[in-house]
């Protein structure tokens, strides 16, 4: 039986896509090179093809990886493939902003739970989300503090064995993410119970997410993480 909203003590987050509006940013420097090369573009194509590069065994880490990946764009699309485009991809991804219910929607369920980042992003780059996200996290691990990345089981066992050491219940966590793929059909075969924002509901397709090969039924299903927000006072007051 699923965790109740009133019963969980901590709230692991995805972040890339979850909190932080990755697709946007590379929309963002996919469209600023195409503009100064006289061109136009794909949006949704180029992720598809992003989408395919990312996930190569040479990849790196997220968001190093974004040079790598925009060659495979420009390849596809015949966008001038630069050292100086490459670097604009990985900066401008670096500065993703979040989704604009992200702060304040963490800001509200700060109040009912400890907050855990759990990112395949780099360090560097967690720490510039984390800040624009208004520091909410208890704590918050990265693919640099793990060595591995999700949907790796290595990775989540990290943090309940973090979670355990400070005296807390592994089993009272709710894994609140949006990729199928990365966190939320292996937080199912590890007995969690969680949350899937579908942040993409009004558009087709996975983006710049690898599709799963089977989709799993998530315990609690949100367009946002406000809805989530929402549900969580709810619950609360009702209690």
């Amino acid at each position: 039986m699923p965790l109740s909203l009133t019963r969980a003590a901590y709230l692991t987050f995805d972040v890339v896509g979850t909190l932080i509006d990755f697709e946007g940013a590379i929309k963002a420097g996919l469209g600023q090179i195409a503009q100064a090369a006289g061109q136009e573009i794909d949006f949704e194509a180029a992720l598809s093809v992003y989408r395919e590069a990312r996930y190569q065994p040479q990849a790196l880490r997220f968001p190093d990886d974004l040079g790598r990946c925009f060659g495979a764009i420009a390849a596809a699309t015949g966008l001038p493939d630069t050292p100086d485009n490459r670097r604009l991809m990985i900066d401008i991804v670096g500065e993703a902003e979040p989704f604009s219910d992200s702060v304040d929607a963490l800001a509200r369920l700060e109040r009912h739970y400890k907050l855990i980042a759990m990112t395949n992003a780099r360090r560097w780059a967690f720490e510039k989300y984390e800040a624009k996200l208004g520091f909410p996290f208890w704590a918050g691990f990265t693919t640099d503090d793990t060595g591995t990345e999700k949907p790796d089981p290595a990775f989540f066992h990290q943090v309940f064995a973090h979670v355990a050491q400070q005296g807390g219940a592994p089993e009272t966590i709710l894994h609140t993410a949006q990729s199928q793929y990365h966190d939320i059909g292996i937080s199912r075969e590890l007995g969690m119970t969680n949350a899937w924002i579908e942040r993409r509901h009004a558009q087709s397709g996975y983006g710049g997410t690898i599709a799963p090969k089977a989709f799993t039924k998530p315990d609690y299903h949100f367009h946002s993480l406000m809805e989530l927000a929402d549900a969580a006072d709810r619950a609360f007051a009702e209690t």
